[in-house]
């Protein structure tokens, strides 16, 4: 895997003439509003409130102020050029304690709906992107196989109001993170701690995505569902036997895990092995018609995609016994992220290749740097070179009959960072969290540029 992509001049025009290009956001991560028009509290409100669980003590409960500044934030998406806006819709403005859907909530996804198609944007909503309603964690969560249901009634109501004019759906963003940095290392909401819980809730996940996708297409005419994985590519440290079993266990649990039940494998053999015989037995409650269940046939498999993962072998560390090893001297994002563009054409090729999906969509692709506003302009730089590397290597990746159909840049806006609070920034716009205003950055216009069929050269600093 290497970061030196030839230079090379990149253009729109070197890209299909029907691909998909976007940008991505969240709704916990940029609407705000916490309490109004019938929003209730999600698992992200009662874990921001937690002393030390967000590094700058901060929360969502104001964010980017979307809510009520959306037409602003779709006039910046349609000005890049894009033809086409990843959101997610919030599952607390759906559904309170009664469970009656709130109209309110409803309404407000019809503006927004409705504002992405009058610019000339596709609208690309993903149900769960990890704000889980309050209420419905304390009767389990993602533990409760109750939760199953919930989210397909969920699905049901979101895709009858909304599915006349959307036929693009997401039903989860990244499982992985839903069920290992929330139930696992208790990185995200709701914080906890235990293997088990981990993977029952990742079969939950997986299980409620595979009972939506049938209620999805009854709902909506020539519906197009898939669902955003977080993946990464794995190598082991060293040529060492130890270092190889322990990426392989790796691979397993972080791709495999989520990979080969979607597509009809059902769990890994391998992985569950490992479960039963060194995690006592975490392994998840599985009922029969599960796995045919999660297995339903999709219209496209989402990319999430930031960096690779090089393993060593950790006696004693972790449910894998397994750590991430943080290379010298290669290029990392202020994140501590290595850059690799190449990692994300291994993860094309391998997805292909592995699993054969009928569309592949890059539903995520970002950098995080720490930007300042100098004269009123953001000069990034490095996620301006980290960018177009990038599409550089997607370009490459589409020319070897890779069914690659869409690029969403992560993000649009600078946003509330999960757990890092207010202290990370991603987006192609700058946001004063004082005053709500946007800047637009560097790195943006090079993608309105870009979009816009300027020739753009992609040789940047790599510092």
């Amino acid at each position: 895997m290497t970061n030196n992509i030839p230079d090379t001049a990149l253009a729109r025009g070197d890209f299909p003439a029907n691909f998909t290009w976007g940008t991505s956001t969240s709704s916990y991560q940029i609407e705000g509003a916490r309490h109004e028009d019938g929003r209730v509290d999600s698992i992200w409100d009662t874990f921001s409130a937690q002393p030390g669980r967000i590094r700058d003590g901060s929360s969502g409960a104001i964010a980017c102020d979307h809510y009520h500044r959306w037409p602003e934030d779709l006039d910046i998406a349609r000005g890049l050029g894009t033809n086409a806006y990843r959101f997610s819709i919030a599952w607390p403005r759906i559904f309170g304690a009664g469970g009656v859907p709130n109209a309110k909530g409803l309404d407000f996804y019809d503006r927004l709906v409705d504002g992405m198609l009058e610019r000339g944007l596709q609208p690309w909503p993903t149900l769960y992107h990890w704000d889980l309603p309050q209420v419905l964690q304390d009767l389990g969560g993602w533990m409760a196989r109750d939760i199953v249901h919930r989210f397909v009634d969920y699905a049901d109501v979101v895709t009858r109001r909304l599915g006349d004019r959307v036929p693009q759906w997401i039903t989860h963003n990244e499982p992985w993170c839903t069920a290992m940095h929330g139930h696992m290392d208790g990185m995200h909401a709701p914080g906890i701690r235990d293997v088990a819980s981990a993977l029952q809730a990742s079969h939950h996940v997986l299980l409620s995505h595979g009972l939506a996708v049938p209620v999805i297409r009854a709902n909506v005419p020539g519906a197009r569902v898939g669902a955003a994985l977080s993946l990464h590519p794995i190598r082991p440290a060293s040529e060492s036997p130890d270092d190889i079993a322990a990426a392989q266990r790796h691979d397993g649990l972080r791709n495999r895990w989520f990979l080969d039940p979607l597509f009809g494998k059902g769990y890994p053999a391998d992985v569950l092995a490992y479960i039963r015989e060194s995690m006592r037995d975490a392994a998840p409650r599985i009922e029969a018609g599960d796995l045919d269940a999660i297995a339903v046939p999709t219209d496209f498999t989402g990319l999430n995609y930031y960096f690779p993962e090089v393993i060593a072998a950790a006696p004693g560390e972790g449910p894998l016994h397994a750590r991430v090893v943080h290379r010298e001297g290669v290029e990392r994002t202020a994140f501590g992220w290595e850059v690799a563009p190449g990692g994300m054409a291994q993860l094309l090729k391998r997805i292909h290749a592995e699993y054969g999906p009928k569309a592949i969509y890059v539903t995520e692709n970002g950098s995080c740097y720490d930007d300042v506003v100098q004269e009123g302009q953001v000069h990034d730089d490095r996620r301006t070179s980290y960018l177009a590397r990038h599409l550089a290597a997607l370009k490459d990746t589409i020319g070897e009959s890779v069914p690659v159909a869409g690029y969403f840049a992560w993000s649009l806006l600078d946003n509330f960072e999960w757990a890092e609070g207010y202290t990370r920034r991603f987006g192609l716009t700058y946001v004063d969290f004082a005053t709500q205003q946007r800047i637009l950055k560097d790195s943006g216009k090079w993608y309105r540029a870009f979009l816009d069929g300027a020739p753009a050269v992609s040789k940047f600093p790599q510092s």
